[in-house]
């Protein structure tokens, strides 16, 4: 079939929901999920992760799956992270076009015809691109600044604006499933692997209720392992830093032995001397730190732990633990 002729109801659909403590709203996700892809075809998945919940996530996402079991699950171990739980719903999504989304609701399923549209014109990827958040001022702001660092600091070009909303063929999610590392960002991943991609514009709503998972710290470590992942800069820009304080240094040295030669005497001066010292050791901190984030990271990757459990599923068959291990065996 070619890219002109591309329909959805030709094609298997997958849904992959990572959800961690949102009992409270997986029965409206599955009715919008539902009404938006009945529209576009009657073959269609949607693989429901449960990150470790607490809250009784586990039992109403099992009572889904009994009800409807087109809703089918994959309960890990305990909460591995949002990226693990993305990673676990690619390796068991069987749909030739699989979707990625928010448990939350804040990419709001009825955007799925937009991003199938998009799709039909040629592309393997569409990305949902946020023009609107509907957040904190201080969320949308460090959001903003986030992606355009990335963006700055990135060996490959991943979209500022564009998180794991998105679309992607068959052929990018083998890809992606295929990639050996750990510690993962999808979305740089996504664009790693290439393929002609594209964005559908979407205004991000707020949650449909409840409190975000996601902590400050949390959103932290995931910038760090985005940058860390797809840049090596920072310890360029590190290197760079340290020769350029050599060289201010040398010469600042230099001026003073002939200063002290031409007008004779000793210049004086405590305080200026402690701003310098106290300048250099933390810049040699701060360069400590970036390569130690380096090293933490590689030390993740060579310990080859794997990026999650799966505890049970529903739905699922069990497939060869590429990159998860399974604990126990599928329950129809």
């Amino acid at each position: 079939m070619s890219n002109g002729e591309r329909s959805a109801a030709a094609y298997g659909i997958s849904v992959v929901v990572p959800v961690f403590n949102e009992a409270m709203l997986l029965d409206e996700l599955r009715e919008r999920l539902t009404r938006a892809l009945e529209n576009l075809t009657r073959d269609f998945e949607v693989v429901l992760v449960d990150d470790g919940s607490t809250d009784g996530t586990a039992e109403r996402v099992d009572r889904i799956h009994g009800e409807d079991p087109r809703f089918r699950c994959v309960h890990l171990s305990r909460n591995f992270g949002h990226q693990a739980a993305v990673t676990a719903g690619l390796r068991y999504a069987s749909g030739d076009l699989v979707f990625v989304m928010d448990g939350d609701l804040q990419d709001p399923p009825e955007v799925l015809p937009s991003l199938i549209a998009e799709w039909e014109k040629g592309s393997d990827v569409v990305y949902g691109f946020r023009e609107n958040r509907k957040e904190h001022w201080l969320m949308v702001t460090l959001y903003h600044l986030f992606y355009r660092l990335l963006a700055r600091l990135s060996t490959v070009a991943i979209p500022i604006d564009a998180g794991d909303f998105c679309l992607m063929s068959r052929v990018v999610v083998d890809e992606i499933n295929r990639l050996p590392e750990k510690d993962r960002f999808i979305r740089g991943l996504r664009t790693w692997v290439g393929f002609k991609q594209s964005a559908v514009r979407y205004d991000r709503d707020v949650r449909a209720g409840g409190e975000s998972k996601y902590s400050l710290t949390d959103l932290f470590r995931l910038a760090i392992s985005g940058i860390v992942s797809f840049s090596d800069k920072p310890l360029i820009y590190v290197m760079i830093f340290g020769l350029l304080t050599s060289l201010v240094a040398f010469a600042y040295g230099a001026s003073l032995v002939v200063f002290t030669m031409v007008f004779g005497g000793v210049i004086t001066g405590y305080a200026s001397l402690m701003a310098g010292l106290l300048f250099l050791g933390g810049i040699q901190l701060t360069s400590i730190g970036i390569v130690g984030i380096y090293i933490s990271t590689l030390f993740k990757e060579v310990k080859a732990r794997p990026t999650y459990i799966v505890a049970s599923l529903r739905g699922l068959e069990v497939i060869a633990p590429d990159g998860g291990r399974v604990a126990h065996e599928s329950v129809p």
